[in-house]
């Protein structure tokens, strides 16, 4: 990890201490995974209704990151991943007590508040010290939290869930949050960062979103983030209801691991060559995923799907918000992270209810293939329409020619 050599060591430690925060954060969020939707099944709901809590979670998603990301433009990214904690600490601990569809709903909004807030105030602090000529390289290690804690998370969490039950399950993810709130009241925010709270412009979050630079890799977060939810929401019911021995938690730490393992090797190369080739293979390897999952009927197919699907996850997030970063000013980072990210969050979203149905009427594996499709819609758009024409844009995509939205400093 070469690209920290040059970083001054105060700024070292503190995106070490961002890091270690970032790990008990998403052990947290993952620990919840492969284990909630069971529990919101063995509290008697429908499958439908399985879906429609599962995506309230994008509800508070939805609602407050477009506010999370202003107030982290204008007064302070520490106070954005401070709340993050604090609602990722709180939640799961209502799960411990409701019973109720309706209150978990509820329940799941605020939860996703969490996410909304933790991830804004995380990536625009990285790209705040990342310099430009290595920020594909920082961004890239940095986000090793989630594959990280998304290995460690659902294994405990599955673990704790079959050998204990639901309460130690729940203690668990309050306690990780806790200690990830530890860790962010350490976090320095650099004077580079404060200064672009103040000298930020007020810019419509509309103006920004409908600006082409923004508005196509907002579209194709929508669209992965149908099949992400379909994935993180059906998985542990699609294995459980073809009698599948396996443990769903399994699945989602072997994604973990690719994911792990393609980030460490996309940020160097993303510096050289552009981020546009990253993005167009990860999309593809969703869409082989989510075609696998279609076909699966052994335990080898399912983690052969979270293998690719961990891949995908490994260079297209990663890519995107460094994609972003390139393409902001410092003072409207917070906004540009918020609504492109939104665009995921909307996906999630509308694919627990509306694919929920899907799955009540075709089954879950019908299901899959349709996520497949969405998948291939994306892959289309974005070799299309990501940048100023369609052969730039095939270019940009392939990784040979240069983004022409990206902005010089």
């Amino acid at each position: 990890m070469s690209a920290f050599n040059d970083i001054d060591p105060r700024l070292r430690q503190n995106l070490l201490t961002l890091f270690t925060a970032g790990l008990f954060f998403w052990s947290s969020m993952a620990s919840l995974l492969p284990t909630l939707p069971l529990y919101v099944e063995d509290i008697g709901a429908s499958k439908q209704q399985i879906g429609v809590v599962m995506g309230s979670f994008a509800i508070g998603l939805l609602l407050c990151r477009p506010q999370l990301g202003q107030l982290a433009d204008k007064r302070s990214r520490k106070l954005v991943l401070i709340i993050g904690a604090l609602v990722a600490a709180i939640a799961p601990l209502g799960y411990a007590v409701v019973k109720s569809i309706p209150l978990l709903m509820a329940l799941r909004a605020f939860h996703g508040i969490s996410l909304a807030a933790f991830t804004t105030g995380y990536s625009t602090l990285v790209t705040d010290l990342a310099p430009s000529e290595k920020r594909g390289e920082i961004v890239g290690y940095m986000s090793l939290v989630n594959p990280i804690g998304m290995a460690i998370g659902p294994a405990l969490g599955g673990y704790l869930q079959s050998e204990y039950g639901y309460l130690p399950l729940f203690l668990f993810s309050t306690i990780s949050a806790l200690l990830c709130l530890t860790c962010v009241y350490q976090v320095f925010c650099p004077v580079v960062a404060k200064k672009t709270y103040a000298t930020g412009e007020d810019i419509s979050l509309w103006k920004i979103l409908l600006s082409p630079r923004i508005r196509i890799p907002t579209l194709v977060m929508f669209l992965v983030g149908l099949a992400f939810g379909t994935l993180s929401t059906f998985v542990p019911l699609f294995i459980k209801s073809i009698k599948i021995d396996l443990n769903a938690g399994l699945f989602y730490s072997t994604a973990a691991i690719t994911s792990f393992s393609s980030r460490l090797v996309m940020g160097r190369i993303s510096d050289r060559i552009g981020r546009g080739l990253f993005v167009t293979i990860g999309i593809v390897c969703y869409s082989i995923s989510m075609f696998l999952l279609w076909q699966a009927d052994s335990k080898a197919s399912f983690l052969l799907a979270a293998l690719i699907e961990g891949v995908g996850g490994g260079l297209m997030i990663p890519s995107i918000v460094t994609m972003m970063a390139d393409r902001s000013q410092p003072q409207e980072r917070g906004r540009v992270f918020a609504l492109c990210v939104g665009g995921f969050d909307v996906g999630i979203a509308i694919a627990g209810p509306i694919l929920g149905s899907v799955a009540e009427k075709l089954g879950y594996r019908d299901m899959f293939g349709f996520a497949s499709f969405l998948t291939f819609v994306a892959i289309f758009i974005f070799m299309t329409q990501s940048s100023k024409s369609i052969r730039t844009s095939f270019n940009f995509a392939l990784g040979r020619g240069k983004d022409v939205y990206a902005i010089t400093e």
